[in-house]
């Protein structure tokens, strides 16, 4: 590394894969450990919280007890790479790892993960989970007591007439020949995934219809295997949720539900599919009069964040690999990460709809909101003033996040930053929206 690669990295700051530190201790390595359980990064030595190089006495023989301190405190043993270099006529050492490929790593059993700037100690479900894909695992690949004579004929039978429409999978016409191969028995035994699908379990999913928070009109617990329940789950939400009309350019009237029901079907297969089933709480879906939330054990997998899902680009993470694979072959969902692009898609007819995501750790949710301001008239006819709603809705983005950036308005509305930078300025001079201070550091300000 040059000297004005290593100042530059400096003057950054510490982040997802930069630490400073100003001598060798405990810390250098749990943040090792962090960096080799995340993406890995580079430990420099010699400089401060504040970015100052401070320097420090080294040499060969130094680093070689560093790196034999290391391996000992380590497990699997850590060996970074050390560089030494010189800044000022003072010496600093960066040590650099990158991501394990068996993790979790541990320091003296304590394992920890990399988040912004700082190091996390892991939760014993994280550990489990990390490892589970460390060694190409998941969940509901493992084995169950429950017998083949406990599997659902009906839901069975809608599996199989769903894998021959869509042609995804050629059936052998034996049905365990066939469980065997998609890896829903093993040796002789049904895994977690066929139980789910097919069989008797203790999840559930837990809908309501909600007139205000604590004042519930009518809900239901579906306990069926999840091909069946994933229906009834969705004549529950279409029996709730208001049905409307609009009249195409030919005066022929057309159902518009009050959400797109390609949209609520997906983030219903994506809380069935991505939840973690180690957790005994229930899918919960909340139907309100102006909004539906989605809610389901477990955080984003893997090292997937929001801000991923946002994007055309993120790369598919498979918390239950046979669930996902299921619903695949039955044509339900792809494999490839596409179904927040799809969701953005059809939620583009829709400009009356908010569209939100939150990663709790422990929980997702989503939540499509209506917005008052744009939906007057929506339901009479949709394409009238189709702008006029996109305004809108740039204006409630922006209230709830006055930095937002146009990409991310974009992203949130589906529509190109060429769409929002012409929208804005329009916004501009209606005089319902300003520009404070400039254009990295600044802010938007709505004008009431």
């Amino acid at each position: 590394m040059t000297n004005t690669n290593l100042e530059n990295i400096i003057k950054k700051g510490e982040n997802e894969q930069v630490e400073f530190k100003t001598g060798f201790n405990n810390d250098v390595i749990i943040s090792l450990t962090a960096f080799a359980n995340t993406k890995g990064g580079k430990v420099i030595v010699g400089v401060n919280n504040s970015r100052n190089i401070t320097g420090i006495a080294i040499n060969h023989e130094k680093t070689k007890d560093w790196v034999n301190e290391i391996k000992q405190k380590t497990s699997p043993a850590l060996i970074p790479d050390i560089e030494i270099i010189e800044v000022n006529n003072k010496n600093i050492v960066i040590l650099s790892v990158g991501e394990f490929p068996v993790k979790p790593v541990s320091m003296r059993g304590r394992y920890y993960k990399r988040s912004a700037a700082s190091n996390q100690q892991l939760t014993a479900d994280e550990i489990v989970e990390m490892r589970y894909i460390s060694l190409n695992y998941s969940f509901d690949s493992f084995t169950v007591e429950s017998k083949l004579t406990d599997i659902d004929k009906d839901a069975l039978n809608i599996f199989i007439k769903r894998i021959d429409q869509s042609g995804r999978f050629k059936s052998s016409g034996n049905a365990l020949s066939d469980f065997e191969k998609l890896g829903f028995i093993k040796n002789g035994k049904l895994t977690r995934a066929a139980e789910l699908l097919f069989g008797t379990h203790h999840t559930a999913l837990h809908i309501g219809r909600f007139k205000s928070p604590d004042h519930i009109i009518d809900d239901t617990m579906i306990r069926s295997p999840l091909i069946i329940a994933v229906e009834e789950a969705m004549d529950f939400i279409k029996k709730n949720i208001s049905l409307g009309y609009e009249f195409t350019g030919e005066l022929q009237r057309k159902d518009r539900w009050q959400y797109p029901l390609p949209v609520l079907r997906e983030l219903l297969l994506n809380a069935v599919i991505h939840r973690d089933y180690r957790n005994p709480t229930d899918i919960i879906i909340k139907i309100f009069d102006e909004r539906i939330e989605f809610s389901n054990p477990g955080g984003l997998f893997g090292d997937l964040t929001v801000k991923d899902l946002l994007t055309d680009s993120y790369q598919a993470k498979h918390r239950n690999r046979l669930l996902s694979e299921a619903f695949y072959l039955m044509g339900e969902v792809e494999k490839y990460g596409t179904g927040f692009i799809r969701i953005r898609k059809h939620l583009e007819e829709y400009p009356e709809l908010l569209f939100d995501i939150i990663d709790l750790k422990d929980f997702f949710k989503i939540i499509l909101l209506v917005n008052k301001d744009v939906t007057d008239d929506v339901t009479d006819d949709v394409t009238d003033d189709v702008t006029e709603k996109r305004l809108n809705k740039i204006i409630e983005l922006i209230k709830r996040n006055n930095k937002i950036s146009t990409k991310e308005i974009g992203e949130r509305i589906g529509i190109s930053k060429r769409t929002v930078l012409r929208d804005i300025e329009k916004l501009k001079k209606q005089n319902k929206l300003n520009r404070e201070g400039s254009e990295k550091g600044g802010y938007w300000k709505v004008n009431e």
